[in-house]
């Protein structure tokens, strides 16, 4: 007979039980069933497992408990993360389970006001989540005292060394006592992570979660690669947004320029999309991140940077709409979808100017895929892999006559007429990309379209 785990069986206190349960979480994931028990028992732990597989809660809820029913003011855990959007992610999570206790827990991070965290430190925060840039400038101005740190987490240690953080990373374990609990999750494990599990970890247990079968990419997505044109790319990603159990999307990007007029001509198009890029502000970024996680924005145009640490778990689908630049950067990507055991479908673009830089990354993870199909917006295949209904068109509507013109790129030519045409193709583009071919525009009126639950794969 088989026995399902609880987190209760796992030895998580009866209230943060409650807690999760008011969310529909029940049952745990592998990772949290390995490393539970083991950060309960006060025992260091490296853990890797790929994104979107529990690791928040796997070192969150050990933190909480580890904390006590009633802790003392004053930092006592700290998290580590790389980006402001995980911060907030995990920060969120991590109130969620706290909800029956008051223990207080305070996102840390550029790009923000410096009062209002600076209060919840004065106020007695007891969990800090946050950036390395932002914790250090707090510290070196004695406004965050980690000298009584007994639980710190180091979460996406692979994105760290990628970001260049790790030297900040290693000043703030020096600002910490060396007889803390220390916890280590990261997807991949290169050199220079183990490295630094070696100098700042007394004798921790590695867990390493993964399916025999799942090879280098996750199982539970379903991945399509197309060699598509450049001057197509936008009917064939309109055509895409239609097909069935289409949810959540996110479609990735390689410039800021792209993102912001990609966003908006899918807007035109009818779709309900949002930007994410650097060049928005922060107060911007968490705008179109909490409409997106909430369901009022379903598809979100983000670059590579913007979007590290997208933790949000009804993604069904994934587009690249210009290939990553190695096969991390894929693996991050696409790892957006087929979250918490859900099923995702994960679709790359390759232009011409990408072939190379694809044969890379298909050789390192073995995907099978070294050339492309040659894909069009009314190819059959696209119809029939995808799901979407023949005779189906990348355009559900117009777009508001007031509609707000993104601030990223000059705005379309303002001339109307009863049939306004597109922008005309442009001669140079970001990733080749940038514009569509002149078009009649249908003006009739429509209602967005709302996404499925479940991808077909």
């Amino acid at each position: 007979m088989e026995i399902f785990l609880t987190f209760k069986s796992l030895g998580i206190d009866a209230d943060i039980c409650e807690a999760l349960d008011t969310k529909g979480i029940t049952s745990p994931f592998p990772i949290q069933e390995q490393a539970i028990p083991v950060a309960l028992a006060g025992t260091d732990v490296i853990g890797q497992a790929k994104t979107g597989t529990g690791k928040t809660l796997g070192f969150g809820l050990p933190l909480i408990q580890a904390l006590g029913e009633n802790p003392s003011k004053g930092v006592q855990a700290l998290v580590v993360v790389p980006t402001r959007e995980l911060a907030l992610q995990v920060s969120e999570d991590l109130m969620m389970a706290t909800s029956n206790r008051p223990t207080t827990v305070v996102a840390i991070y550029g790009g923000k006001a410096y009062e209002g965290q600076v209060a919840a430190l004065e106020g007695g925060a007891q969990i800090v989540v946050g950036t390395p840039g932002r914790l250090l400038d707090l510290a070196k101005q004695k406004l965050m005292d980690l000298s009584k740190v007994t639980f710190m987490v180091l979460d996406e240690a692979d994105e760290m060394l990628d970001l260049g953080f790790l030297p900040d990373v290693e000043k703030l374990f020096s600002l910490t006592p060396p007889q803390r609990q220390t916890m280590l999750f990261s997807a991949t494990m290169p050199s220079q992570i183990l490295s630094l599990a070696r100098r700042y970890q007394n004798r921790p247990i590695h867990i390493r979660v993964s399916d025999p079968d799942e090879g280098k990419t996750k199982a539970d997505i379903k991945q399509f690669v197309y060699r598509a044109h450049a001057l197509d790319k936008d009917e064939v990603v309109g055509r895409i947004l239609q097909a069935e159990g289409r949810g959540k999307t996110v479609i990735f990007v390689r410039t800021k320029r792209t993102s912001g007029k990609l966003a908006e001509e899918l807007i035109d198009r009818g779709f309900n999309a949002a930007p994410l890029h650097g060049d928005m502000s922060q107060e911007a970024r968490e705008k179109s991140m909490a409409a997106f996680r909430d369901g009022r924005k379903e598809i979100l145009v983000a670059t590579e940077v913007a979007a590290r640490g997208i933790d949000v778990d009804d993604v069904t689908h994934v587009i690249n709409y210009s290939v990553p630049e190695d096969e991390k950067a894929y693996l991050h990507r696409i790892g957006r979808t087929g979250r918490a055991g859900k099923l995702g479908v994960a679709i790359t673009f390759v232009d011409w100017n990408d072939l190379a830089r694809w044969v890379h990354i298909n050789r390192e993870l073995d995907l099978g895929v070294p050339e492309p199909t040659e894909t069009y917006s009314n190819s059959e295949h696209l119809f029939e892999q995808l799901g979407i209904t023949p005779g189906t068109k990348g355009r559900i509507g117009r777009a508001p006559a007031a509609r707000e013109k993104s601030s990223s790129h000059p705005p379309k030519d303002s001339s109307r007429s009863g049939n306004r045409q597109g922008s005309k193709p442009s001669a140079k583009s970001d990733s080749a990309r940038e514009s569509t071919p002149p078009r009649n525009r249908d003006r009739s009126r429509s209602r967005n379209y709302k996404g499925g639950s479940k991808p077909v794969a």
